[in-house]
């Protein structure tokens, strides 16, 4: 790749001594892409765009907020009432949260649709997976700070189920409170770490980024590039196209601060916390409730070990088991799927089952949201099931005897090949 030539005597006098114009060039402006990207792709680019507004309105709301059980509600209040434009910034973080879950589901399943997770992209679909993670604990902790009734039995629930860990659980527990229940320094801790781990987030994207930047994009035909043909820089192409879905996103995203600011909200946590009154149905934040379905679907379990020792793992310690593995399973998706053809276009057997798998995720989502009980206990626990027998069984077993169609020679091959039924067509 040819070393730019700055005009600009300024920019030619620092990217001398330090070349960040240079990095940027060749990163952003001639980064060779596959010339077939969907909107699709625009999603990586609009998740981190979402975290600079979370970092940057957190960091404001950081200001006014006060980490004290006897005073969070009330700072709540306060910005929301008395700080200049207060309510605009937290209505912008608050569902600044649930936009950030929206665009990096998408870009996960985007991921499992098109095998952007094979081989030489595993390591990059990793640490997207740890984002995720990261990203979880973080809008657990942010859920915990306005110390509402949501906020303070959540993180009681939550908390509590590092105690089926053996040996170590309640040690744990109390580390994470801080003593021997939910109160004042338990929420001086999630705030402190609610603060911290965003910029840990940003640091796996960079290394997510790098990752990228090593391997290139993946694309739709889930083809390798072959030769210069296949490539157009990334600027003013997918500068363009990603334009375009910004604003568009932006549409949607400000539609909901402006307009429905709550949507995404419990009304308890309108309700500030009180550790003698228990709500009458606890409920995660939206992004959650799939997982939420999954540890309550999981009833006692009888193990036999070796054939000599029966022993009864209780439901909660199954139900953590079960929900941490559904999503460290997606670590393991590029050994799980031994299929040697990516993108799911071409593979009409995983086609549907990747849209059932999506459908068995909405389905989790729904029964997470409503009481463990009678037809919602039985249709989580079949969903829950569906979840683990399309991840460990079917996509192995599918990407081994599964028949394909046949792959276009190139990303031009196809490209033109598109263009020529088009003008067939009309």
């Amino acid at each position: 790749m040819s070393t730019p030539t700055w005009k600009n005597p300024i920019i030619k006098w620092i990217d001398h001594r330090l070349p960040v114009f240079t990095f940027i060039d060749h990163s952003v402006v001639t980064y060779p892409t596959p010339r077939n990207l969907n909107y699709f792709w625009n999603f990586g680019s609009l998740a981190g765009l979402v975290l600079v507004i979370m970092i940057a309105s957190g960091v404001i709301l950081a200001m006014n907020y006060t980490a004290n059980t006897s005073m969070a509600f009330d700072s709540v209040e306060r910005i929301m009432r008395d700080v200049n434009y207060g309510w605009l910034i937290r209505y912008i973080h608050m569902n600044g949260g649930s936009m950030f879950f929206i665009v990096v589901y998408i870009h996960i399943f985007r991921g499992m649709y098109y095998g952007s997770y094979k081989e030489p992209r595993e390591l990059l679909w990793i640490i997207g997976i740890f984002i995720f993670l990261a990203m979880m604990a973080t809008a657990f902790l942010g859920y915990v700070l306005p110390w509402g009734q949501m906020s303070f039995w959540g993180a009681t629930v939550i908390t509590n189920l590092f105690s089926v860990i053996p040996f170590f659980g309640e040690t744990i527990v109390q580390w994470l409170w801080s003593g021997f229940s939910v109160d004042n320094p338990t929420l001086n801790k999630f705030f402190s770490l609610h603060y911290l781990l965003p910029f840990i987030i940003f640091g796996l994207v960079f290394l997510h980024l790098w990752a990228l930047h090593t391997h290139k994009s993946n694309n739709p035909l889930g083809i390798d590039i072959k030769g210069d043909q296949d490539e157009i820089p990334f600027h003013p192409y997918y500068t363009a196209k990603d334009a375009l879905g910004v604003g568009v996103f932006l549409l949607f995203f400000l539609g909901f601060v402006f307009f429905a600011p709550n949507f995404f909200g419990e009304p308890d946590n309108y309700i500030e916390a009180n550790p003698l009154v228990t709500p009458p149905h606890i409920v995660p934040e939206w992004y959650f409730l799939p997982y939420y379905a999954i540890l309550r679907a999981v009833p006692d379990n009888f193990v036999d070990v070796w054939g000599l020792l029966p022993v009864i793992i209780p439901a909660k310690t199954a139900g953590v088991i079960a929900m941490f593995s559904s999503i460290l399973l997606l670590i393991l998706l590029p050994w799980l799927d031994t299929s040697k053809v990516r993108s799911a276009n071409f593979r009409p057997t995983y086609f549907w089952l990747f849209w059932i798998f999506v459908i068995d995720t909405v389905i989790l989502g729904f029964v997470g949201a409503k009481p463990a009980e009678g037809t919602w206990l039985l249709v989580g626990r079949l969903a829950t099931l569906y979840y683990f027998v399309h991840l460990v069984v079917l996509v192995p077993l599918v990407g081994r005897f599964e028949k394909t169609k046949p792959l276009p020679d190139s990303i031009s091959a196809a490209v033109i090949l598109s263009g020529t039924d088009i003008k067939e067509s009309s």
